[in-house]
């Protein structure tokens, strides 16, 4: 039996595999961060054929004092939906699925970038950057929780299949969870379920703009893989309650400034952090990192470290992998 041709029984998307595309940023879009033509060229390409059952499109600012850097995608005002509402449409023509990943950098970001001073749970210079942001107020953050709303919004009118959640690789709301960048000695910081407040109140908004049958996916940097940084344990209590508060899919990542890792190598790298989730969840996990060989994807969905298998770089290099990979399989 091929696990990666084996239809995804559990979660709200029926899939015809298990290979998904994670978000690539492409640094593509025009200075704005309208969809432009290299956009459309370049998912097009990836998506031919319909091979990847589901493609995450690259994080996407939800506000520009979030945006992360030159080029990024835009979801953060209602001029982007007509753009993205084409690139939908020809993603399903080519026969996948595709939802939209929402992301605020926080501190990880430059002034040059978003024209103001970063901003991050606690005055902690990012690790990755080292500037000292300004400390969010609670109405700042109610203004994030908002634009995530908006942003969700804006996909689901766009004709995508589900928004993903971003809390990974540094930007804000991995900076809430982690406790190398999360100070705070309000209801926001401290303890596991504090530090993840904000995920549940983003989630709930995102909830209540799409409604129950519009799939809600977070990606989640599982470890910080740095001392005194988010552990596999915090993040198997975050899991669950992403699970109670309706998160339909679980994608799991690392790392703190990145998702390279060092002495993190091999298929599947994060194939123990994403076990470990998914013993105490009962919703759909996407494993990716170092994943190039079908057989090791095979394995790992054998072996039950994933439900869903994330498959970067191999296809960014190789626009044909997802295709010559499910034909090895006959």
């Amino acid at each position: 039996m091929s696990y990666l041709l084996k239809p995804l029984q559990a979660g709200p998307l029926t899939l015809t595999n298990r290979l998904v595309m994670p978000p690539m940023a492409t640094a593509k879009a025009t200075p704005d961060g309208k969809v432009n033509q290299a956009i459309f060229d370049y998912y097009a390409e990836k998506s031919a054929g319909g091979y990847l059952s589901l493609i995450i499109i690259e994080h996407s600012f939800i506000k520009l004092d979030g945006k992360a850097s030159d080029l990024q995608l835009s979801v953060s005002d209602d001029s982007m939906v007509e753009g993205l509402k084409r690139l939908a449409e020809l993603i399903h023509r080519n026969g996948s699925k595709t939802v939209m990943q929402l992301n605020h950098a926080g501190s990880n970001t430059t002034q040059e970038i978003t024209g103001t001073t970063p901003v991050a749970p606690s005055a902690v210079p990012h690790p990755r950057r080292g500037i000292m942001p300004n400390e969010l107020t609670r109405e700042e953050i109610a203004n994030i929780i908002k634009a995530f709303q908006d942003a969700a919004r804006r996909t689901k009118e766009a004709g995508f299949d589900g928004v993903e959640i971003h809390s990974a690789h540094g930007y804000l709301l991995n900076q809430f969870f982690s406790p190398l960048t999360n100070k705070r000695t309000d209801e926001y910081g401290g303890n596991v379920h504090n530090r993840i407040r904000l995920h549940l109140q983003i989630i709930d908004a995102v909830r209540d703009v799409v409604g129950d049958d519009f799939p809600i996916l977070l990606r989640l940097g599982a470890s910080d893989f740095r001392e005194g940084g988010i552990t596999i344990e915090d993040s198997q209590i975050a899991a669950q309650e992403f699970e109670k508060a309706g998160v339909n899919i679980l994608d799991i990542s690392g790392g703190f400034s990145g998702y390279m890792v060092p002495n993190l190598t091999g298929q599947g790298f994060f194939a123990p952090l994403s076990e470990a989730i998914k013993k105490v969840v009962s919703i759909p996990v996407i494993l990716t990192g170092g994943i190039t060989e079908v057989q090791a994807a095979e394995q790992l969905l054998a072996e039950e470290k994933a439900d869903l298998i994330g498959v970067g770089r191999a296809v960014l290099n190789n626009s044909k992998w997802a295709e010559q990979a499910i034909n090895s399989l006959g």
